[in-house]
């Protein structure tokens, strides 16, 4: 079933199917998958685990590719780019949030939101600037010198954020975001994403289980047994 919004979509997947092979078995994920996401939507995807849902974040990300169908975001085709292409376009172009943040505890706050920028040719003022930037947005300038052990959940999933949105990217992934915080702390969360998406104008794709947090999104799609509905399973 195709899920479409306008013509001027931002993120384009048609027809795509995803194969694992688990020794000689093969293990159909995502079967003849269509999807449109438009420029500035905050997109809420939902389904029961093994459904496919973080292979589609990947496939959107370009950190995996289909088996069969065509990827398209921007109007580059990802599906059909070279590795060393594909991992300089998602340098440009992806940020990613965790469910358990993925920070590296040796590392500041203000050291692991600069780490996207690494890849960058910006110079170390350059980089310095960018990073405050990031910080103010999540609220968390105060805390820029402290290390991961020191953070709330919260502010380790502000940091996480602020790292996704470093690097000013065209879309915002976010895998479970509010996972591991308490319903007040992810209510914070999902304020921040919103604000993301509204002032900001990101394009947010995020993958949950909480129909309270996919009610924060402007639409929610379902995926279930490799298939988007428009509305949840009975």
């Amino acid at each position: 079933m195709s899920t479409n919004t306008s013509n001027g979509a931002l993120v384009r997947i048609k027809d795509v199917d995803k194969v694992f092979h688990r020794g000689s078995e093969e293990i159909h994920v995502l079967g003849g998958l269509n999807l449109e996401v438009a420029q500035g939507e905050f997109l809420a995807l939902m389904g029961p685990s093994g459904s496919g849902k973080s292979t589609l974040l990947n496939l959107i990300g370009g950190l995996d590719r289909a088996t069969r169908g065509t990827v398209e975001i921007g109007g580059e085709r990802v599906d059909a780019m070279s590795d060393r292409a594909l991992a300089a376009w998602r340098a440009r172009h992806i940020g990613l949030v965790f469910q358990f943040y993925n920070l590296l505890p040796v590392l500041t706050a203000e050291k692991n939101v600069e780490l996207p920028l690494l890849l960058t040719h910006l110079n170390k003022a350059q980089r310095r600037k960018h990073v405050a930037a990031a910080l103010d947005i999540v609220g968390l300038t105060h805390r820029a010198k402290h290390h991961p052990r020191t953070l709330s959940g919260g502010e380790q999933q502000r940091v996480g954020i602020a790292r996704a949105i470093v690097t000013d990217p065209t879309i915002l992934l976010c895998d479970e975001p509010t996972g591991d915080l308490d319903r007040k702390t992810g209510d914070e969360i999902l304020s921040l994403l919103q604000a993301l998406n509204r002032e900001q104008g990101k394009t947010i794709v995020m993958v949950t289980h909480d129909p309270h947090a996919s009610h924060r999104a402007s639409r929610t799609v379902y995926l279930n047994k490799g298939q988007l509905l428009s509305e949840a399973p009975e």
